[in-house]
């Protein structure tokens, strides 16, 4: 059957700034408190979908989410007029402001999990929305996100948007950030890899959480309906989460039948990869482009990104091309690593350099910006086309960022007001570009 990837990427929102909140990121950790430019962050994201259309790909966008969020800060029991509530929650609790007004949502690899319908056994698209429940400011972020993919993919004969799995942490799931489809070609029956960092009911003796049970992939395929002699559950190793890649998409990305790995990125990396030979045995070969630490250390592995970059395939070329941050060219290990890999004759035949500092600084590289969406022709056909990427659209969306985003905001300026009103009229605008309905956001269905 043909199909096509394509990539929706998470549209940086307004309130975009360090907070630091992300307990085992060490980018967020180490510039918090630095002053955010939300305009240039939203610019360099429409920058990065806009070149990916240009070469062809299927790009779509993905809303902000409503911030800040009050009904957060109501239910921490701040009361009276939303300018009351805002500058209450400072002054008594300011942390819980900073978690109210997180951009994270921005981050479409953390949005859900995502099954083609070739996968499927009712022959539909299946999305499961995270529920991101280890940490707070991303705890909040499910349901606005599943009103998201219900305005992306709206006729249920052909897509399935499920609800959140039950936010408790035997459940914990992020999303595709841990989650890697491999294929001989997009609209063929593949393998799905379910990256997990413990067992539903382990007990976490690490410094930093392990936010991905294996409880989360389990049932996400259950309810998927997929074939689980299709499905490899792997454990990401404990080096690389106490490294600081507390994500899989860290240290992995997978594209066709490549999967471009670190040489540290699973607990048992022999046994993944036989699993994954044998799930994949009689759809496609494998191949595995594993890079060894001794040319790239963990260490420069997360600095830089390497792995959190996008792995595509771009019409008109019989190898991958790579699109990494362009941390990776000005790390010297991960420059030269690049350098060889093309170099060579394997799958991998390119790399491509993006800005999207505003976000790595914040810990998130190409590969966190989007959510990859296998789609057949009809399934294209029927999705929302306003959410869909092109030079009107992109013209539309820049202008709204010129005009609605502030150019820098400091950690003291989450507590003004005046920011829940600019928000507030900045996404009213936005319903209409993406043609997202009067009733998309918290705030508009307040007055209902």
């Amino acid at each position: 059957m043909s199909a096509r990837e394509a990539n929706y990427d998470g549209l940086v929102g307004p309130t975009h700034n360090f907070g630091g909140l992300s307990a085992g990121n060490l980018a967020s950790q180490a510039n918090e408190g630095l002053v955010s430019n939300p305009r240039a962050a939203a610019l360099q994201g429409l920058t990065k979908m806009k070149r990916l259309a240009d070469r062809g790909l299927l790009q779509g966008v993905l809303p902000p989410h409503e911030r800040p969020y009050l009904p957060l800060l109501r239910g921490a029991g701040f009361a009276g007029s939303d300018e009351d509530v805002i500058e209450a929650a400072w002054a008594r609790a300011p942390q819980l402001v900073r978690q109210a007004c997180s951009a994270s949502a921005m981050w479409a690899a953390n949005a859900a999990t995502v099954s083609p319908s070739a996968d499927a056994r009712d022959g539909r698209l299946h999305l499961t929305p995270a529920n991101l429940q280890t940490m707070l400011h991303r705890s909040i972020e499910a349901e606005q996100t599943r009103r998201a993919l219900n305005a992306a993919f709206p006729e249920e004969a052909r897509f399935v948007v499920h609800a959140p799995l039950p936010a408790h942490d035997a459940f914990s799931d992020e999303g595709a950030a841990n989650h890697v489809r491999l294929c001989k070609t997009h609209g063929a029956p593949g393998v799905e890899l379910f990256v997990d960092g413990r067992g539903p009911f382990d007990r976490q003796d690490m410094n930093v959480p392990a936010r991905q049970s294996r409880l989360a992939g389990e049932a996400i395929v259950r309810a998927h309906g997929l074939d689980q002699a299709r499905c490899v559950f792997i454990r990401q190793s404990r080096a690389a989460m106490e490294a600081g890649a507390f994500h899989n998409d860290v240290v992995c990305v997978g594209a066709l039948s490549t999967l471009f790995v670190h040489e540290q990125a699973f607990e048992e990396a022999k046994q993944a990869y036989a699993a994954i030979r044998t799930a994949s045995d009689g759809l496609f070969e494998p191949q595995f482009v594993i890079v060894p630490a001794s040319e790239v250390s963990l260490s420069d592995a997360i600095g830089s990104y390497l792995f959190n970059s996008q792995l595509l395939e771009m019409p008109n070329t019989d190898r991958l091309v790579l699109i990494a941050p362009i941390e990776c060219q000005e790390n010297e290990a991960t420059r030269r690593y690049c350098e060889t890999l093309i170099s060579g004759n394997g799958p991998i035949g390119a790399v491509e350099f993006v800005d999207v500092r505003q976000s790595m600084r914040n810990g998130g590289g190409p590969a966190c910006l989007r959510l990859r969406i296998v789609l057949t022709d009809a399934e294209q056909a029927a999705a929302n086309a306003s959410m869909v990427m092109n030079d009107d659209l992109y013209a539309r969306l820049s202008d709204w960022v010129e005009r609605r985003y502030r150019d820098r905001l400091a950690p003291d300026d989450l507590g003004d007001p005046a920011l829940v009103t600019q928000t507030r009229e900045a996404l009213d605008e936005l319903t209409g570009l993406l043609a997202l309905g009067d009733d998309f956001y918290p705030f508009q269905r307040a007055g209902a």
